[in-house]
This record gives C-alpha cells, structure tokens and sequence, in this order.
C-alpha cells in the first residue's frame, strides 16, 4: 500500500512539473508573440502607436518605429526596453552605432 501511494505521488508530481514547465515559460510566450517575424506590415501602426503612447517625443518614436517594424516585423512588448524578443529590432542600428529603434 506504501509503495502505491508513494508511486501515485512520484507521478502527481512529475506531472505537475511537466506542466508548469509546459506552460508557463514567460520568455517562449513573449518570443511567440512579439518574436521576428510575428506581425504582418498591417499591424505596425497600431503596435508602433501602443510602443510610443507614452513617450514624449511621439513623432520621432513612430516614424522610427514603423520603419524598423517594416524590416523586422516585429515590436517588443511594453513602452521601453524588453527588445531581446525581436532581435532584429534589438540590433539595427545607427551610423553612429547607437539603437535605431526605439
């Protein structure tokens, strides 16, 4: 009876970890969402308009934005940063070396 109960949990437990692994992997569900390639040239307004809402130079965010959404076709989540998910987007970059897309 031992032995089948410890049997029942050993397997209650290698399920459940394989099912939190499974699901809930933040980075993998970011990079299906926001990764390369992600959008079609449809969406880059409405992304590159959610991207720069809060910035205060809007007009330089947005036409940068779409520009490197067209190449990329893809925007990171969030206002700033978290660029890592769309690589491409991460690494164009200016004449000067600097980040090309906000």
């Amino acid at each position: 009876m031992a032995k089948l109960t410890a049997l029942i949990l050993l397997l209650a437990f290698i399920a459940i970890s394989t099912l939190t692994t499974t699901v809930y992997n933040p980075f993998l569900c970011l990079q299906n969402r926001y990764g390369p390639g992600s959008l079609n040239i449809n969406q880059c307004k409405p992304e590159c308009d959610r991207r720069c809402g809060q910035t205060q130079y809007k007009n330089a965010c947005l036409l940068f934005c779409n520009k490197c959404c067209r190449k990329c076709l893809c925007v990171p989540p969030g206002y700033y940063g978290n660029k890592g998910v769309c690589p491409c987007y991460n690494n164009w970059k200016t004449k000067e070396g600097g980040p090309k897309c906000p």
